[in-house]
């Protein structure tokens, strides 16, 4: 018999969210340090008016159950291999709780980050994701991310010598 969970919802923050995004980002980092390209220590470093102009910046969701954030993801624009703009979101920061992970928290977040990007017009949803990390991979492709020629050295601590992919998935009724 398997557990049920509460409802998850996602909310994006507003500016005045900027000390929840603080907590939960660093308790990611804690939880977590691998899966991002800072520290812990960077992140504790930053003082009030950087943490209110990444929120401002970009829009950053939590999802919530039960009363408690579970999970959060960022959208920004992304910025092709050359650096040229392109009309695209890209997603990063995705991180769940790890007693919810595979209950549906990530879903409900890139969910979220995609109907933000249609909104902004945007006609795609980038996501990079490990490739030695099946798990990601496998995710991102059952919500229809497809993987790219793009390449990358992984950045952060300890991931010398892997790499990512950029996967994207169609924004809008085409998705093929």
């Amino acid at each position: 018999m398997s557990e049920s969970i509460d409802p998850i919802t996602v909310r994006r923050l507003k500016d005045a969210d900027w000390p929840e995004f603080r907590r939960v980002r660093l308790a990611a980092l804690g939880e977590s340090p691998e899966a991002f390209s800072a520290t812990l220590a960077e992140e504790e470093a930053s003082d009030e008016a950087s943490w209110l102009e990444r929120v401002q910046r970009s829009p950053r969701f939590l999802a919530e159950s039960g009363g408690a954030v579970v999970g959060m993801a960022s959208l920004g624009r992304y910025q092709g291999a050359e650096g040229e703009s392109e009309n695209s979101g890209e997603l990063y920061g995705l991180w769940v709780t790890p007693a919810l992970r595979g209950t549906g928290v990530a879903t409900a977040l890139v969910n979220a980050a995609s109907r933000q990007a249609s909104d902004d017009g945007r006609s795609h949803v980038v996501y990079w994701v490990s490739t030695s990390n099946g798990r990601a991979v496998a995710f991102a492709s059952g919500l229809g991310f497809r993987p790219t020629d793009d390449r990358r050295p992984m950045r952060g601590v300890g991931h010398a010598d892997e790499e990512e992919i950029a996967m994207t998935l169609p924004l809008g009724l085409d998705r093929g």
